[in-house]
Parts: structure tokens; C-alpha cells; sequence
């Protein structure tokens, strides 16, 4: 994947850094952008997308128009660490529709996901109908979403 990374132009990065900006741009104005014409921008774009570089195209969703005013923070500890109860675990959070992220994480616990929820009430709902239930779990912390300052979706590809 580095190697990737490297095969990749001063173009190839500007397309890039503009479609995580805007992926709904027209293949014209990102040609425009980046000083190509649109063929050979579609077939970088393409060759991107066959890469694996571009994982998928998708709408962000504000939660709280949706319902989904808390989100929280899991901080998960497994009671083993057998790889069938990693992979046990993984399977059932991406088995649970309302799990937004799971990570495999370091330092003092084992997973963080994040939960978005209408209130404090239908959480506390999820915990008893989800995660008391999961034999794989050791211990939990919660950590509640007070406000969200920052959250980007891009990344700098310098």
C-alpha cells in the first residue's frame, strides 16, 4: 500500500484531495481543477477507484436532524484475547446497526466504538439489549459526546 502512495503525482493527489472535499463534483469541474481534460481525469479517477485508493462514495449525515442527538464513546475490554473471541466480537458489533465505528485499539482497553442514540434512556436501552449480552466483553467504559469541535473526513496527502 505505501507503494501506492508513492506512484501517486502532484494530479493524482490534487483529484484526491478534492473529492474529499466534494465527491459530488462533476467530472468536468474536477478536470477544470486540476488542468486536465475530462478523459484522462475520469481514468484517473477510475484507476484510483481500482486501486482501492477511493473506497466509496457517500452521503454525511447530520445525526441530530436524524434523531440521533448522543453519540458515545465505548471503551471495551475484552475478557480474552483469543483471536475466535476478537473475531467473535467484531462479528457482533458489525452485526449491531446502531455501532457507527469499531476500532481495535491500544493502551488501556481493547475497542472503541462509537454509538449514536436518541437519548440517554434508549442508550442505557442499548446496553441492556446489546452489549450485557456480548460474553466477550470484560469491562466497559462510556464516554458521552459532549460537542463535536472537529471532524474531518479528509486527510493531508503530502
Amino acid at each position: 500500500m505505501i507503494d501506492v502512495l508513492r506512484s501517486l503525482d502532484t494530479t493524482d493527489r490534487a483529484i484526491l484531495k478534492i473529492l474529499q472535499e466534494d465527491a459530488k463534483i462533476t467530472n468536468s469541474q474536477l478536470a477544470k481543477e486540476v488542468g486536465l481534460s475530462p478523459a484522462p481525469t475520469l481514468e484517473r479517477v477510475r484507476k484510483l477507484e481500482s486501486l482501492g485508493v477511493i473506497q466509496s462514495y457517500h452521503a454525511v449525515l447530520n445525526p441530530s436532524y436524524l434523531g440521533l442527538g448522543v453519540g458515545v464513546f465505548l471503551l471495551i475490554t475484552l475478557s480474552s484475547h483469543k483471536k475466535h473471541q476478537i473475531q467473535s466480537f467484531v462479528k457482533k458489533m458489525d452485526d449491531i446497526e446502531q455501532v457507527v465505528e469499531c476500532h481495535h485499539i491500544t493502551g488501556s482497553g481493547d475497542f472503541m466504538i462509537k454509538i449514536l442514540t436518541s437519548d440517554i434512556k434508549s442508550y442505557h436501552e442499548f446496553i441492556l439489549t446489546y452489549l450485557i449480552e456480548i460474553e466477550e466483553i470484560g469491562n466497559m467504559q462510556s464516554l458521552i459526546i459532549l460537542k463535536t469541535y472537529k471532524q474531518s473526513r479528509s486527510f493531508d496527502l503530502s
